[in-house]
């Protein structure tokens, strides 16, 4: 039975995408389609509050994206000097909240520890932060897009936590998206399921897979990566027939196969 994937490849050099592979231990085969591109923006202004952290009381990391605008600009020498001989370390004094185990390994990556990877998505990430800081202490500095949702903030706000949300990227549809799907379509069919991995790729994407599918679309078991796609999905009218229990292969390719094969359970 096939698969698709609504997001970006693993990179190449880290071995086989872990969806496809997850996937592949269900006997389920998976094929990526890119959704989305970034712009990353604001790179002088974000590494000028990251020079000064003694300004903040943390970090906020809720998209694998923030991080990657963080090793653009350490990939400029003097920059990443000054993140090994003291930034990294003045940072480190500090947390670093970050949502799901993508975002916890790039923090590792630039040095930094994470904490509460476990929360899945932003509503329960605030729940923790919220379980940890003090009302009116200092900021905690949050590199976003430029679609972030509003639910962290409010809820901060709410509990009296100051949040300084700085915008590091922007989102567009990736330029072959359409093209890329009317290939899979025509080479390979309807496939068993389709898993949205943001609400920004259902909105790209939606509409040209009832198109391609056609009469056909109620065989497709939609699936989502987390309750926020999912409801992205549900206002569209789409019945979601599996929602990942965790942001992880394993938990996605366990209930797209107990979607597709519900007489097993």
């Amino acid at each position: 039975m096939k698969v698709l994937l609504l997001k970006d490849p693993k990179d190449k050099d880290l071995g086989p995408d872990p969806y496809i592979k997850e996937l592949g231990s269900y006997s389920l085969e998976a094929t990526l389609i890119p959704v989305l591109s970034f712009e990353f923006i604001s790179l002088d202004s974000l590494f000028e509050k990251l020079s000064h952290p003694e300004c903040y009381g943390g970090l906020v990391f809720t998209s694998p994206r923030a991080l990657e605008a963080i090793k653009i600009c350490l990939k400029e020498k003097s920059k990443k000097e000054a993140w090994s001989k003291s930034l990294k370390q003045m940072w480190n004094i500090k947390p670093t909240y970050v949502v799901g185990k993508a975002t916890a390994s790039l923090v590792e990556e630039i040095g930094l520890i994470p904490q509460g990877e476990k929360s899945g998505n932003a509503e329960k990430l605030a729940e923790y932060i919220c379980s940890r800081e003090k009302p009116n202490s200092s900021a905690l500095l949050f590199p976003c897009g430029a679609l972030k949702r509003e639910v962290l903030p409010t809820v901060l706000r709410e509990k009296g936590i100051p949040l300084e949300s700085l915008t590091v990227y922007q989102t567009t549809q990736h330029p072959d998206l359409q093209e890329s799907l009317s290939t899979y379509f025509s080479q390979q069919g309807i496939p068993a399921s389709v898993v949205f991995f943001s609400p920004s790729g259902v909105k790209f994407c939606l509409q040209h897979i009832q198109k391609l599918s056609g009469d056909l679309i109620n065989q497709v078991q939609f699936a989502a990566i987390g309750p926020t796609t999912a409801q992205a999905l549900e206002a569209a009218g789409i019945p979601v027939s599996c929602t990942a229990g965790s942001p992880t292969p394993q938990d996605l390719a366990a209930g797209i196969h107990r979607a597709l094969h519900p007489q097993n359970c």
